[in-house]
């Protein structure tokens, strides 16, 4: 089966102080999309990666590409007004049936081990959405205030979010976009097609804040530690 990751790297540095996107922000040495672009690649070696970026960092993200990966194994395009038209263009780059992976760019610290998971999942439900359950107590707004929910009863949803091409593909193409797409689980659902959860990764986070990048520093040197103890 073919397989496409498409990594939507978008972001700005605003929340981080920077005037550099946070994607290409330096981690241990290296832009954080280079350690989201190379847990893709390592997870199969027959993926194809659509990285799409804002048009005037297009170049910068073929610079990553040279420097660390095989520019064969990628395709580039332009993102759109939001989230959805950015996926919708990156959609529109793969080619024969296949499963893809919808992705966030700066969710860097995601394993080859949960894309292949991922994988396995979609090829079985047509679908797999990663989540991972909160440790924290929710609350709901209510026009009195607020009250108390059970939070057995959420979950919080990371990427890849992955998807038989035969689902995701029609869904993007013929459903016009609404606010309340904030990934393509909500433009599948919309399409009229039940997604599958499965269980995702703690370490999953998504860099938004400095602390994020001091969090993200301190799981990779872990990493680091116990791969050179397994030599």
């Amino acid at each position: 089966m073919k397989k496409y990751a498409i990594v939507v790297a978008g972001g700005a540095g605003k929340r981080m102080n920077s005037d550099l996107p946070k994607q290409f922000l330096p981690l241990l040495g290296k832009p954080v999309l280079y350690y989201t672009l190379k847990a893709f690649l390592d997870a199969y070696e027959d993926l194809v990666v659509v990285l799409v970026l804002p048009e005037e960092h297009i170049e910068k993200g073929r610079e990553i590409v040279d420097a660390y990966f095989n520019p064969a194994r990628f395709l580039f395009t332009a993102g759109g007004e939001t989230r959805f038209h950015s996926v919708r263009n990156g959609a529109a780059m793969t080619e024969q049936e296949s499963i893809i992976f919808v992705h966030d760019g700066v969710r860097c610290l995601v394993t080859p081990q949960l894309i292949r998971y991922c994988f396995d999942s979609a090829m079985l439900n047509g679908s797999a959405i990663p989540t991972v359950s909160t440790k924290d107590s929710i609350r709901q707004l209510t026009a009195s205030g607020s009250m108390a929910v059970d939070r057995t009863q959420f979950r919080v949803v990371q990427t890849p979010q992955t998807f038989h091409s035969k689902i995701l593909l029609p869904a993007l193409n013929q459903i016009e976009y609404k606010e309340k797409f904030t990934d393509e689980a909500t433009v599948v659902e919309a399409f009229g097609i039940d997604v599958h959860l499965m269980e995702g990764e703690e370490t999953n986070i998504k860099i938004t804040t400095p602390v994020d990048m001091t969090i993200a520093e301190q799981i990779l040197l872990r990493r680091i530690s116990a791969s050179a103890s397994e030599v």
